[in-house]
């Protein structure tokens, strides 16, 4: 018998109470004191309850083929806590990115290849196997071990594994910058492009990068992006240099939602917060409950909301479990009535993500040989884009159209999405099923584009898995 990741198995040993086994990441731990008083690192360790369960031959392969559990540091930076790689800040929400770079943000785990083997942030190893670097180059990387778009878990879950080789065959390598290559953002690229085909590796690929026509083509995007279950958008200034620094020269773009909430319970704070509020607990629609720390000032948690009352919220997204991902307060509930009932659908996004540390509302002009040229504008670096978007499978439509519906029903998954052209104008409502949604309306200069919108969303739905179904009455 084996164990799934995250699975516990008890087996009786001699005492009153049953042992515990459970396997993470291909590391596997009993609550026996023969494994807990062992020495060696726990991927090291194993104990005769844990062979009963798996079989000596499984045992002991495993202990031949898992890693050392201490990450090592590359070759001469003994000590370094972190890597220098460049990062960025978030949008302000009004500067205009007209002429940047845009691509989406990868909710994958930031990896540098250092030429040898793959590093994070922290400067810590991953275990990645040689089958899966095979081919890559010896000189740095800087990119994502990226699964699926709404699977940041399940990737950090792999790349800290030890002991699995095979779970790496669903991460893929996307390249968005060779830090080491000279020039501007725009000569790293050509390089890698140039560079890509020579790898021949069929688990990398490059990000693709293309010009930002206006701030309306960047919020454009971030809605095709975030429908899609994106996580956002990152922006690059045209003609910077990679700075192994946080820089304005690189902007991430992120949607907040909303939603109002039912306060429930406070949380004590700590520290400078003694005393007083430190975090609201809440109750959602659903019923499930989730803590919010962020965006309280100190008036908020001196005389926080109270409990029964309704506050909104802004989050980024709901987590698998119904959660709210990155909650931050935002006020109460502004209509003055903290006893009405409760929406029980989520409002209309409402705008684009500013946290701390914010974006200067200016940024510094770089150096005359970083500035980019006014004419002509940069044109798009075309290569392998993470996800491709689905060709239509419809026929084409008329400039109005009678609506169309469809559902997508998939485990908890209960929502549908309709879609409808009068002239040109392009609308679309979309929600859980049983509920009023949520409606957009965008408009075109002819029917000839709002034709090209419509086939676009359309085939991007049914790519998805959303079936046609009746328009319920």
């Amino acid at each position: 018998m084996d164990l799934e990741n995250g699975q516990t198995y008890e087996m009786q040993g001699s005492g009153k109470n049953p042992y515990r086994i459970k396997n993470v990441g291909g590391v596997y731990s009993c609550t026996c004191p023969a494994w807990c008083n062992q020495s060696q690192p726990s991927n090291a360790r194993t104990c005769k309850h844990i062979r009963k369960l798996r079989g000596d031959a499984a045992e002991e392969l495993r202990l031949a083929t898992a890693g050392p559990l201490k990450p090592l540091k590359p070759e001469g930076e003994e000590g370094v806590n972190e890597l220098p790689l460049l990062q960025g800040f978030p949008w302000n929400g009004e500067q205009d990115l007209t002429g940047w770079w845009m691509s989406e943000k990868l909710d994958g785990v930031r990896a540098y290849w250092d030429g040898k083997q793959f590093l994070s942030r922290r400067n810590n190893l991953y275990y990645a196997p040689d089958w899966f670097t095979a081919g890559l180059p010896a000189h740095p990387l800087d990119g994502e071990l990226w699964v699926a778009r709404k699977e940041f878990d399940l990737a950090s879950e792999i790349v800290r594994s030890q002991g699995t080789p095979d779970r790496w065959k669903d991460l893929k390598f996307l390249i968005f910058d060779a830090p080491e290559s000279k020039g501007p953002f725009e000569d790293r690229m050509k390089f890698l492009t140039d560079a890509a085909p020579t790898w021949k590796s069929q688990y990398t690929a490059l990000v693709e990068h293309v010009v930002c026509e206006s701030n309306d083509h960047l919020a454009d995007e971030l809605d095709r992006v975030t429908e899609l279950g994106g996580e956002g958008l990152m922006l690059r200034k045209p003609g910077s240099h990679y700075e192994r620094t946080r820089s304005t020269t690189i902007l991430k773009v992120k949607k907040f939602l909303d939603m109002e909430v039912i306060v429930t319970d406070y949380e004590a704070g700590e520290g400078r917060h003694k005393g007083r509020v430190g975090a609201l607990w809440v109750r959602l629609s659903s019923g499930k409950e989730c803590k919010v720390g962020t965006g309280l000032k100190d008036r908020d948690r001196d005389n926080p909301p109270a409990k029964g009352s309704i506050i909104t919220v802004k989050y980024q997204e709901q987590t698998k479990d119904g959660l709210l991902r990155f909650p931050v307060y935002v006020g109460p509930r502004p209509d003055g009535n903290p006893h009405a009932p409760i929406p029980t659908r989520k409002k209309t996004p409402t705008e684009t993500v500013v946290s701390v540390p914010a974006a200067p509302a200016k940024v510094e002009a770089p150096p005359k040989e970083d500035k980019p040229k006014a004419e002509p504008a940069p044109q798009p670096v075309t290569v392998s884009a993470p996800v491709p978007t689905p060709v239509p499978t419809g026929g084409s439509t008329m400039a109005a159209t009678p609506k169309r519906y469809f559902e997508f029903v998939d485990g908890s998954s209960n929502k549908f999405w309709e879609i409808w052209m009068d002239g040109t104008d392009v609308t679309t409502n979309w929600g859980k099923i049983g509920t009023g949604g949520q409606t957009k309306t965008k408009s075109f200069p002819d029917e000839a584009k709002a034709q090209k919108e419509y086939d676009k969303l359309l085939a991007e739905k049914t790519g998805k898995g959303y079936s046609e179904k009746p328009r319920p009455a």
